[in-house]
């Protein structure tokens, strides 16, 4: 069965049915399964690495980022 035949079939459940149906399609897009996590964190780390790469991206040293944080915890 194609999308096209599952959505017409969709559209003539009762209301209640399909606002379940479309709140767990919706619920489906929000998560992801290992392996899509791993590569949304690779893009992101790609993404970032990039950023680096073409001095876009302000480095900050860890000791600098230990610091303002134990100075905001004070």
């Amino acid at each position: 069965m194609d999308t096209a035949s599952i959505e017409r079939e969709a559209l003539h459940l009762p209301r209640s049915d399909r606002a379940r149906l479309a709140h767990n399609l919706l619920i489906s897009l929000e998560t992801l399964n290992d392996t899509e996590l791993n590569e949304a964190w690779l893009d992101e780390a790609q993404r970032r690495a990039h950023k680096i790469d073409q001095g876009e991206t302000e480095l900050v040293s860890a000791e600098d980022v230990s610091i303002k944080a134990h100075a905001l915890l004070k």
